[in-house]
């Protein structure tokens, strides 16, 4: 039977290459995202690999819209087997350089968007007693960093909203299943057309992986709901296992590297589009695609999420996953002149 899949932010980054990745096994995809240009682009990809593809334009940020869209892609596909969400958007500056308004936005489509669309999920999911929902975090959910407070709290919330819908379905005994895939950084078009008053150009972390790989940890996530958390990329595990056992270390650590390591040597242009209110990738010839800009920096593979999905099923494996990264990056910083 064809899996029918929905994909929030699916015009760029994660949830572009997770398209991709869906459409490659023949799936029937509806993406959601504002940019035209962008949707349309993911709808080619999906097609060109085999799948069908539906485009509909949404702001998650508005529940009547996302109901709405669950609504057109059953019309178009038949139920609803697996609901991702990726959407996002973001503020790059200090707490107090933010404005009300901003922080709103932020939250709106970073948390709310999530919860948005898991109740359209949940809508459709329920009654049959069938589904997936896998929501894309980061882990900044977890642990937060300066320069991104409105971010690193919608992502919190995700983490807790999560985790309450979680018991409910087990209370139910339900077979619907909801997971967490925690990111690392990814190299996606974000960094280009996030709101930014930084002095410098904005940048993922290192170590920076590529698109591909957070959506091949999301499709295996979708494949195998039954963990409650995934991880993907040394650098998640390394900083989820140092904010559970040193975090007041890592506030001081942060507070001193946490500016200069998001910013590149590039002086930044003030005048920029950003796609906090309106998307940048809605005029032709505006696709971004999955990737950013960091392509020369970024890795294509993950040994830390292959071994995760390969050797080790449940929350042991992930910890022991997670203190070998952070014993090797110790010992790396051990040898380091």
């Amino acid at each position: 039977m064809t899996q029918t899949v929905v994909i929030t932010g699916a015009s760029a980054g994660i949830g572009r290459a997770t398209a991709q990745l869906f459409g490659r096994r023949g799936a029937n995809v509806a993406l959601l995202a504002r940019g035209a240009a962008g949707l349309q682009g993911a709808a080619r990809d999906v097609e060109a690999g085999g799948g069908k593809a539906l485009a509909i334009p949404t702001d998650v940020a508005d529940h009547k819209a996302v109901a709405a869209a669950a609504d057109e892609a059953e019309a178009a596909f038949g139920p609803i087997d697996t609901w991702v969400n990726v959407a996002f958007t973001s503020v790059f500056a200090p707490f107090g350089e933010i404005t009300a308004e901003e922080f709103k936005r932020v939250t709106e489509v970073t948390y709310l968007g999530y919860v948005y669309g898991t109740m359209a999920a949940l809508a459709k999911m329920r009654p049959r007693d069938h589904g997936t929902i896998v929501q894309v975090g980061s882990a900044l959910g977890q642990r937060s960093i300066p320069l991104q407070s409105a971010y690193c709290g919608a992502k919190h919330a995700v983490n807790g909203f999560t985790e309450s819908v979680r018991c409910e379905l087990l209370h139910e005994d339900s077979n619907v299943r909801i997971t967490l895939v925690q990111m690392s950084a990814v190299n996606t078009p974000q960094f280009s057309w996030v709101l930014s008053r930084l002095p410098r150009h904005p940048q993922p972390v290192p170590p920076i992986y590529q698109p591909e790989v957070a959506a091949r940890g999301v499709v295996h996530a979708a494949d195998h709901p039954e963990r409650k958390q995934y991880w993907v990329g040394d650098s998640t595990a390394v900083t989820l296992l140092g904010q559970k056992f040193v975090a007041p270390l890592l506030d001081r650590y942060l507070g001193r590297t946490g500016y200069d390591s998001q910013q590149t040597d590039e002086r930044a242009n003030g005048h920029r589009p950003h796609n906090l209110w309106q998307p940048v990738d809605h005029e032709p010839g505006s696709d971004r695609g999955a990737h950013g800009e960091f392509d020369d920096r970024s890795h294509a593979h993950s040994p830390q999420a292959w071994l995760s999905h390969h050797l080790f099923v449940g929350g042991t494996g992930a910890l022991t996953l997670g203190v070998g990264a952070l014993l090797g990056a110790l010992s790396a910083r051990r040898r380091s002149p």
